[in-house]
């Protein structure tokens, strides 16, 4: 699986959880963050460097884009190209958003290319046509992820400017539609409102996995050994193993460099 930085260690988490017997390679991109900003060409370029990687260097049976701006840029490519499965963020999250609505006027949140590709939309209107949404891109909110501020008064301050659209139009239900933005999600209740219920693409991410694995009989054997977990970064590795851990939790210790050349 693979992300600009840390946030897919959200996923990573929920699929650790769910299935502790399977090995898990994670690629944080921290040498290339953000990809929000960037033009989709680009990112689609790192999706399928990075997949390659994964295929070539550790021959994996399933890749997880855990980025939703990557996702959004080249999941549809990776998909049909690659010789094994590929399951994105995006499509989970919105079933789930869908399936927890009360009022039919739902909210995506997403970096600048993940709002602006349409890939939210375009999922919203297939899975639920009748569904109201609304979008709003939140630069800034990865870099105060990937800095480690996820409580500060400067990220309240952001979180109340980016999220005002969100506030007016009264949805009742929100998508984190990147996988940084749950670990801001105190801040992004405070704003909303308690009353607003957050959805993290995460947990549905985990179950689409196991379901595949278990439809296409590539399951490990339950109990055999756990599952051992990698991670790789192509930045700081001592800042993405101290920082990481944080996030994660103790698993991620088994941390290498990875450089593209």
């Amino acid at each position: 699986m693979f992300d600009s930085g840390f946030g897919g260690l959200t996923v990573a988490r929920a699929l650790i959880d769910l299935l502790p017997d399977e090995d898990l390679v994670y690629v944080g991109d921290t040498g290339r963050y953000p990809y929000g900003p960037r033009p989709l060409d680009e990112v689609r370029g790192f999706a399928h460097q990075i997949t390659e990687h994964l295929l070539a260097d550790h021959d994996v049976k399933l890749v997880v884009v855990a980025c939703n701006t990557a996702s959004a840029a080249a999941l549809g490519e990776l998909q049909q190209l690659s010789p094994v499965p590929v399951v994105g963020v995006i499509e989970p999250g919105v079933r789930s958003l869908v399936a927890a609505t009360r009022n039919g006027h739902v909210g995506v949140i997403g970096t600048v290319g993940t709002i602006g590709s349409g890939a939210y939309q375009q999922a919203v209107a297939e899975a639920h046509p009748g569904v109201k949404l609304t979008c709003a891109a939140c630069p800034g909110f990865v870099e105060f992820v990937e800095r480690g501020e996820t409580s500060s008064d400067q990220v309240h301050v952001l979180a109340e400017r980016l999220l005002a659209p969100l506030v007016d139009a009264t949805v009742d239900t929100l998508l984190l539609g990147c996988t940084h933005y749950p670990f801001l999600a105190r801040t992004i209740s405070d704003v909303m409102g308690r009353e607003v219920v957050l959805v993290d693409s995460a947990d549905e991410t985990a179950f689409r996995v196991r379901a595949l694995l278990g439809e296409l009989d590539l399951a490990r054997p339950a109990g055999e050994r756990p599952g051992r977990h990698r991670f790789e970064s192509s930045g700081d590795v001592e800042v993405f193993r101290r920082l990481g851990r944080q996030l994660l939790g103790p698993e991620l210790d088994d941390v290498g460099a990875v450089s593209w050349g």
